[in-house]
């Protein structure tokens, strides 16, 4: 965990807050639980993990004081994550509380899908803005190889959901691995169209838990849209201004998918987000191996303008850019052993929301 630094007595609101290469502190991704209902291979691959502790976990009015405190230094997009965040009891709630707060302009939620259904009116109802949810296969044995559960019609079944619940603007993401997953571009692209969800490909990351990662493995996007364009004929770039992860391209009908290629072409210099664990580390990386702890200062009593100058403080400081470090690493293995991960369950990419 990084040391505690003289925290300023003062943080301007009218500062833009910006890190060290100028990047905004924008978008917070929320993990609101470790726990998962899949065992994905590039994420999960094991059967049993160190959890953390129930009682450590922050409550939903600790997680609406520091949404409150990030909002309040400029955050305007707030993602629910996991572990799987529909695993955390009455999740509604906290969107309802969330909802409530007026410099939240995108309140969105990333799910594996499997839970979706039985709760997407509920969330929609609460103030739920848009989700994004996870298929990698649209093959049955394919998606239990993968995930090692038996529940991909339930997964069909939520992204069907969402249409129902009044969800636009929906995301499918999907993870590309070589040899296991990469022959059904087209296909996936062309469910998204069925349902109306836009089909985001990401390459394959070399991130904590992806223990079986390999360079082999990965299917780039160079590949992606030489792949695509062997179907569709060309494909161009969509033009947009945004710091989204995706790269948006158009196929010659119209149809838009976007590809996160976070392994081969990194986008750190337009990051403008971070991570908060459902136990109050916040991360400014995906790479990072170490955290701020804010759940110690809200249950010591911290006012709201000792977090914001905590927060502030930490992210003017900022210069993380571990993508790019890792693309340019000579020798690129696995990120962080098996071992280490079980050690210390913040390095595992399904604690800190992905």
């Amino acid at each position: 965990m990084l040391p505690d630094p003289q925290i300023p007595t003062e943080v301007s609101p009218g500062d833009a807050l910006a890190d060290q290469l100028g990047r905004p502190l924008r978008s917070l991704r929320l993990s609101v639980t470790d726990r998962c209902n899949l065992r994905c291979n590039y994420c999960m691959p094991e059967e049993n993990y160190v959890w953390l502790p129930r009682e450590e976990l922050l409550t939903f009015e600790e997680i609406t004081r520091l949404v409150e405190a990030f909002t309040s230094l400029g955050v305007t997009d707030v993602r629910l994550t996991g572990g799987e965040p529909l695993l955390r009891r009455d999740l509604p709630s906290l969107v309802r509380m969330l909802a409530a707060n007026p410099l939240v302009r995108d309140l969105a939620l990333t799910t594996n899908g499997v839970l979706f259904a039985e709760q997407a009116e509920a969330l929609r109802g609460a103030g739920l803005h848009r989700v994004t949810l996870s298929l990698d296969t649209l093959r049955p044995e394919r998606f239990l190889a993968l995930t090692g559960r038996d529940t991909h019609a339930q997964v069909l079944e939520g992204i069907a959901a969402a249409g129902r619940a009044g969800f636009t603007k929906s995301k499918i993401d999907t993870v590309v691995i070589r040899g296991v997953n990469d022959d059904e571009l087209g296909d996936l692209i062309e469910y998204g169209r069925g349902v109306q969800a836009e089909v985001r490909f990401i390459e394959y990351m070399d991130v904590g838990g992806a223990t079986g990662w390999s360079m082999e493995k990965v299917f780039t996007r160079a590949e992606m849209l030489e792949r695509l364009a062997k179907r569709y004929g060309s494909v161009a770039p969509f033009e947009q201004r945004t710091s989204a992860p995706a790269e948006r391209f158009a196929l010659p009908d119209g149809t838009v998918f976007g590809i996160i290629a976070s392994t081969t072409t990194p986008f750190c210099k337009s990051c403008d987000r971070s991570r908060l664990t459902a136990d109050g580390l916040w991360y400014l990386c995906l790479y990072a191996q170490s955290g701020v702890d804010l759940r110690r200062m809200l249950r010591a009593g911290a006012s709201a303008d000792e977090l914001t100058a905590r927060i502030s403080f930490v992210w003017r400081g900022r210069a993380d850019r571990g993508a790019e470090l890792r693309a340019a690493t000579g020798q690129r293995g696995v990120f962080i052993g098996i071992d280490q991960l079980r050690q210390d369950p913040h390095l595992e990419m399904h604690t800190r929301g992905g």
